[in-house]
């Protein structure tokens, strides 16, 4: 297996709830809902930096595609890191995310590591840390 992930899918209830979040509250570039004509194909994609997709699919869909049963979700399975060049910019995306409506978790804070960060949670649970490392260059 090579070192690369080229789609992360968040599982969601509500894929027109999700969908506004993402490409209204968030910004993310996206066009829309597609596979409406299958009976467990709608999802929606949206284009990331480095070629990486981030998409939404109904939970209930992911569970029929793996051939799994649906469980509860729990918020504290991974966290997305959102890393960003600046103190100023986590504070700023914070406030999107906020008027997006997400439930902010944790104000942005110095942290032990000499990092600034927060975290929020969109409509679904999903746990986001906006995060500025020192250490980390960021890379457009």
């Amino acid at each position: 297996m090579k070192p690369r992930i080229t789609v992360l899918t968040l599982g969601v209830d509500d894929l027109e709830r999700s969908l506004k979040f993402y490409r209204d509250g968030l910004g993310l570039p996206t066009e829309g809902i597609v596979g409406k004509e299958f009976e467990h194909g709608a999802v929606a994609f949206f284009d990331l930096l480095s070629g990486i997709k981030l998409a939404i699919f109904q939970r209930k869909n992911i569970a029929h595609d793996a051939q799994i049963n649906q469980t509860v979700p729990s918020p504290t399975e991974f966290t997305i890191g959102h890393n960003v060049e600046s103190k100023e910019e986590v504070d700023k995306v914070m406030e999107q995310a906020r008027k997006a409506d997400a439930i902010i978790t944790v104000q942005p804070h110095d942290t032990f590591w000499g990092g600034y960060s927060g975290y929020f949670q969109d409509p679904d649970g999903h746990l986001w840390e906006v995060v500025w490392n020192p250490h980390f260059e960021i890379k457009e």
